[in-house]
């Protein structure tokens, strides 16, 4: 155990400039961590069962959706929290250490999450890379420039047919890897891909009160173009005007927005839960629209909360934005999910 100890120290310090003392007081204290995220297990079974298989998920909204089809039989370290900014993530040396035993990374892919890479090869174990933005989805352009362009918009979870298609991957490369709990998964999916289909149904159902000429979205930045096309939405713009939220607005780009939103007479702009909505908020009094109304735009919020699951996330986006697109006269609201 000393020498692992030693071993995992050495990576840990290639990624993280920390002294030492720190680094060794980290990984020891790792040694009874189940890492950074929530865990559907606290480790292996009892009686004689076999432990679930660990695996690492990147963002909030995909260790929600392992976690559904894995259950008991996986022991999921999630690496951002909930109201975390993805775009903005800087790898921890926990995180490290947390992936140091896993059989699977989950990631979700076009550049959202390019910081695992390092994480992976810095915890220097051989973990099965799944990456979910090219599980077949139906994916919209990304951005052909900047830092951390992406040949695809990596949003891709806001239109539930994507996450349809993202199931049968992730149940898959579960049963691969944990053959043992391949019933359990496959339970575990079916009953979650009737919940997802629910949920698909209820949001254009809730959408179809709203005549599309009123379903003009201005948000914080531009994450939600799935969304948009999925339910026929307008995309009038976005405060950053970009799909990462490390991108600045310039005064024009804000000036231009003000005079769209009169023009187009929106109603309300969105602001979002992981970004600061003081800028948001401003252009909306400036413009004589709303900003009542909060999305999750990259992340899940906190349990318990509206947007504590990706189901309830997707629910409470629909009933804001239907609220937002008719001044408050409709609501969404989905049974069964």
């Amino acid at each position: 155990m000393h020498s692992r100890h030693l071993h995992l120290s050495r990576r840990l310090g290639a990624l993280v400039s920390l002294p030492l003392a720190v680094l060794a007081a980290v990984t020891i204290a790792a040694c009874g961590s189940s890492g950074n995220g929530s865990s559907s297990s606290t480790g292996a079974a009892g009686g004689g069962s076999p432990a679930p298989v660990k695996v690492v998920a990147t963002t909030t909204q995909l260790g929600d959706l392992v976690r559904q089809i894995g259950g008991p039989a996986a022991d999921v370290t999630q690496i951002l929290q909930p109201n975390s900014d993805p775009h903005e993530y800087e790898p921890r040396p926990n995180d490290v250490v947390a992936s140091a035993d896993a059989k699977i990374v989950f990631e979700s892919g076009s550049n959202l999450d390019r910081w695992m890479a390092k994480i992976v090869q810095q915890a220097g174990g051989t973990p099965t890379v799944v990456t979910l933005a090219d599980a077949n989805v139906d994916r919209v352009a990304g951005e052909a420039s900047g830092p951390h362009a992406s040949k695809y918009d990596p949003h891709w979870w806001h239109d539930p047919k994507n996450v349809e298609a993202a199931i049968p991957v992730i149940r898959d490369a579960l049963t691969r890897a944990d053959p043992g709990a391949k019933a359990t998964y496959a339970a575990n999916a079916a009953a979650y891909l009737r919940k997802v289909q629910a949920l698909d149904a209820g949001i254009q159902a809730c959408f179809a009160t709203v005549p599309p000429s009123q379903r003009k979205l201005v948000t914080n930045h531009d994450a939600f173009n799935y969304f948009a096309h999925r339910y026929g939405i307008t995309v009038i713009g976005a405060v950053i005007p970009a799909q990462t939220t490390q991108a600045q607005p310039s005064a024009g780009d804000v000036a231009q927005l003000v005079s769209t939103i009169k023009r187009e007479h929106v109603k309300a702009v969105f602001p979002e839960t992981s970004v600061n909505p003081k800028l948001a908020q401003a252009i909306a009094h400036e413009t004589g629209a709303s900003a009542g109304y909060t999305l999750y735009g990259d992340t899940l919020g906190p349990q318990g909360s509206p947007g504590g699951s990706y189901l309830s996330m997707e629910q409470a986006n629909a009933d804001a934005m239907v609220r937002g697109f008719t001044a408050g006269k409709h609501t969404c609201r989905i049974a069964g999910i």
